[in-house]
């Protein structure tokens, strides 16, 4: 539950832009879809397909570290790691099959993005699913362990000689395509008003410099 008192209290420190941009902001996060980075070992790499995410909307991001740690760069990022949840799976050896059952029991499909030969093309892919998209390591793709429990595959269609692209570029080209037939769909993707109302309490505090101590201060004058 939210403290609506405190929260009504932090909001004193904001302006009334900012209080309007966030809510502008979250009418246009979603869940229906959402990312996963398993093994990506330069950073550019991943903060690129963060900071992509937050552009599109997909509020959740998972980073899977069997071999490689997952660092985000500020600089490539922006600050857009700030807003948005980040789920990390490195404590096991079976991280990858950790991310796919959480994901699973969350209701989504698993889509590997590869150029496989059962791969579905971007511009025919089906948005009514929820959907999680696997990104793989920058030389190796997706795991096995992805490719034999994926729901299906996806490509986007390259004419070149150069037959693959650069994970960051390739996430921008597929969410910018389901993000935009999603939000032109009838399909409910949007957050809950609760997934609103956390998010939005989350974003307030963080926007705070010293907010602890703020915080600290509501509480000692009730």
């Amino acid at each position: 539950m939210i403290d609506e008192k405190l929260l009504a209290y932090l909001e004193e420190y904001l302006t009334e832009k900012r209080k309007a941009t966030f809510k502008n902001v979250l009418e246009h996060r979603t869940r229906h879809f959402t990312v996963v980075l398993e093994d990506i070992y330069q950073p550019h790499n991943a903060s690129a397909v963060v900071r992509t995410c937050d552009i599109f909307g997909v509020q959740d991001v998972h980073s899977i570290e069997n071999k490689y740690s997952n660092t985000v760069s500020r600089h490539v990022a922006k600050g857009s790691q700030k807003w948005l949840n980040q789920y990390r799976y490195r404590e096991d050896g079976n991280n990858t099959q950790i991310c796919l059952d959480v994901l699973k029991q969350k209701g989504y499909q698993i889509i590997a993005t590869t150029p496989h030969n059962d791969s579905c093309l971007l511009q025919d892919f089906d948005i009514s699913k929820k959907t999680a998209f696997i990104l793989g390591a920058e030389a190796e793709g997706v795991s096995d362990i992805v490719k034999s429990q994926a729901d299906g595959f996806l490509k986007i269609p390259m004419v070149g000689f150069t037959e693959s692209l650069n994970i960051s570029v390739a996430a921008a080209i597929i969410l910018q395509s389901v993000t935009t037939k999603l939000r032109s769909s009838k399909i409910d993707w949007q957050l809950s008003n609760k997934e609103k109302e956390i998010l939005y309490f989350d974003w307030v505090k963080k926007t705070i410099k010293n907010v602890d101590k703020i915080e600290e201060r509501y509480f000692n004058n009730l």
